[in-house]
């Protein structure tokens, strides 16, 4: 008995949806990536921990993956970008004050020394936008950080911030969300400067950011409620304070962490150090050519990685791509 008209369609339909499907299971999630141990462990924790009935699931509630953000997801030199934004405001209220000539990391900012500015780590970065920036409100801060967001070079590549994020870093985040686990940002950078642009970039909302902060109060402005910049810091969310951030902002013991430096250590042992299937991934900063080629600043994150079998990305020999290609 033969089929008719209507019956071929819905037969061809059948087809073309399991052909397609076959097709999307087939394609490589991670295309920034080459072939390698690195990439091989990613698929295979995703794959061992969402396959529903295996030894190493892990329920959607419990899928949450943090990420560092400064080296991890975007680059990080010749210094913080973050301070590249207070450098700007630094320039801007410099004649107001005098004192800044002689007390760093002013000082090295105004000079010009990056490097030495630099030194001090988050702790200095946030005393700077803490300086350059108390007073006002969080809605102001969020303006000033969107504007200079849009506008602001690399003084090195010329390129806009946003575009020096990494594209298999990217990838992997898509990746990770397509499979059920939700991305958090955990930074030593600032929360209320990465919070407006977060989720534009990464497709991380501002609710899952984590970062360190300076002091902020209530208060009524013209009869209206806002939320006021102190010049007092609040938390520093690096280092040891990073699973402390994780606690308190999350609640959940992460599953995968991802981050480049010993700044990040603590994250990655703790969630190491929970029951299950658990992954730590270190980004390894080797090409000079298409990024840049470091090591300082990693060298316990490193030896814990080697001594305790984290993957460990080789950027150079890792990664195809490193920045978004720009249309």
């Amino acid at each position: 008995m033969g089929y008719t008209l209507k019956t071929w369609k819905i037969l061809f339909a059948a087809f073309v949806l399991v052909f397609f499907s076959g097709l999307a299971q087939a394609a490589d999630p991670l295309p920034s990536w080459n072939d390698g141990d690195v990439k091989r462990s990613i698929v295979d924790f995703v794959s061992r921990t969402t396959s529903e009935g295996g030894p190493d699931f892990i329920p959607v509630s419990e899928r949450i993956a943090v990420f560092d953000n400064d080296g991890t997801l975007w680059a990080e030199k010749p210094m913080y970008f973050q301070l590249f934004f207070a450098l700007d405001r630094v320039r801007e209220l410099a004649p107001e004050h005098p004192e800044w000539k002689t007390r760093e990391p002013f000082a090295s900012l105004l000079k010009g020394d990056m490097e030495t500015a630099a030194k001090g780590g988050m702790k200095s970065l946030l005393e700077v936008v803490m300086a350059t920036h108390a007073g006002m409100t969080s809605a102001e801060f969020e303006a000033r950080v969107k504007q200079w967001i849009a506008t602001a070079r690399h003084p090195q590549t010329k390129m806009p911030y946003t575009a020096m994020v990494y594209q298999p870093m990217l990838e992997l985040l898509a990746y990770m969300r397509a499979n059920g686990f939700k991305t958090f940002i955990v930074s030593g950078g600032g929360i209320e400067f990465m919070r407006p642009w977060s989720e534009a970039v990464y497709g991380i909302p501002p609710e899952q950011v984590v970062g360190s902060s300076i002091k902020t109060k209530f208060e009524m402005r013209d009869g209206k409620p806002v939320i006021i910049r102190e010049a007092e810091l609040g938390f520093i969310d690096d280092k040891e304070g990073k699973p402390v951030g994780i606690n308190l902002h999350i609640g959940r013991r992460p599953v995968a962490a991802f981050g480049n430096s010993d700044g990040d250590l603590q994250m990655l042992q703790y969630t190491m150090a929970g029951e299950g299937a658990r992954f730590a991934l270190l980004v390894r900063h080797t090409d000079g050519g298409r990024e840049f080629a470091y090591d300082k600043g990693a060298e316990k994150a490193q030896a814990e990685a080697a001594k305790s079998g984290w993957a460990v990305v080789d950027m150079k020999n890792d990664w195809k791509t490193v920045y978004p290609e720009t249309k």
